[in-house]
């Protein structure tokens, strides 16, 4: 089987698949906790993963907008990704797919997986041989090693966890919690990791969701995509860096726009006018309070220059998110300024 390739049939399905990877002694191990999910309202689709392996993310989590996200772990086989978003690409569902892939690799008892297609279909299997504790869930349904899970929305899993209650803490947390997929995800990675984690401590994490048509300048689908390759504490990396991205890749929600009035355009024509600040005065006006052509120019002129592009405005307007931080930021050099 190792070096024939391999046509696989399952109910109105033919696909030819390439041959097997080499045995699982060559294959990365990545001793990992996940949770692959789809958004049904939107569209989003994703999957959050934290590991005990360096640079975790361009191994564990596969994602394509319309298709379905895999998570694959334990004693990697890479080809999971590629070949299981193939299969979900070509009709199969998240378990259809997933019975294929395990079926046609003789190491399938050392693998785990997780997958989860665009209509909420999830699957998740578990090895004999992978090291205690394995296991995972689909929707509410839960299962062990040499199981393969079935339920709906997503599909959570780890080995050489503490226990049990990671993958039943992420599952929780990702029914429960409100918010965007990615809030969920998460959520759900951080519950994971305080109900034990992997018990040999952590090291990479990834978060990576796809929507259609939000990526910077809308020509991708990478709406989030970020890794921590190497970190003493890379869940708490990983929360800090999806704040950031938030800030400077989300666009603005209208529920937080600000009107310009006198009081804070007088403010902002201050800081823009504080050549000291960034080393270049945006703004060479009066501190008048009229938020006229030539301070409007130089605020945007500003935020292009701290990266808040996708928030800029051509209105009287100003995102509150962007504000905060605008503030934080100038308050900080001031106070540093001081001790100098």
């Amino acid at each position: 089987m190792r070096n024939t390739a391999i046509t696989a049939l399952v109910p109105g399905i033919l696909l030819f698949l390439p041959p097997e990877l080499p045995s699982h002694r060559e294959d990365p191990f990545a001793a990992t906790f996940s949770i692959a999910a789809v958004d049904l309202e939107n569209g989003d689709v994703g999957v959050a993963v934290q590991s005990k392996f360096p640079n975790v993310r361009p191994v564990v989590p596969w994602v394509e907008v319309g298709v379905g996200a895999i998570a694959t772990q334990s004693f990697v086989n890479v080809s999971y990704g590629v070949r299981g978003l193939a299969l979900m690409r070509n009709g199969a569902t998240a378990e259809e797919a997933l019975r294929i892939l395990i079926q046609t690799d003789s190491s399938r008892e050392v693998r785990q997986a997780g997958i989860v297609d665009a209509h909420g279909n999830a699957a998740s299997w578990t090895g004999n041989e992978c090291f205690d504790w394995a296991g995972g869930m689909a929707g509410g349904n839960f299962g062990g090693k040499g199981v393969l899970v079935t339920g709906k929305g997503f599909a959570a899993q780890g080995n050489i966890l503490v226990g049990r209650e990671t993958v039943e803490a992420m599952a929780r947390t990702f029914d429960s919690t409100d918010g965007s997929l990615a809030d969920r995800l998460l959520a759900a990675l951080l519950a994971g990791g305080k109900a034990g984690g992997d018990r040999r401590g952590e090291q990479s994490a990834a978060l990576m969701v796809k929507r259609k048509g939000a990526g910077y300048d809308g020509t991708t689908d990478d709406f989030i995509d970020i890794s921590v390759y190497d970190h003493a504490k890379p869940l708490a990396e990983l929360e800090r860096l999806y704040n950031l991205h938030k800030l400077f890749f989300f666009r603005t929600d209208p529920a937080n726009l600000l009107t310009i009035d006198e009081k804070l355009c007088r403010e902002l024509q201050a800081l823009l006018k504080d050549k000291a600040y960034k080393g270049t005065a945006f703004y060479t006006g009066a501190v008048n309070g009229v938020f006229d052509a030539a301070t409007k120019k130089a605020l945007q002129d500003f935020m292009g220059w701290e990266n808040y592009d996708v928030r800029i405005r051509d209105d009287n307007k100003i995102d509150r998110e962007v504000l905060d931080d605008i503030r934080k930021n100038y308050a900080t050099w001031k106070r540093q300024k001081g001790k100098r």
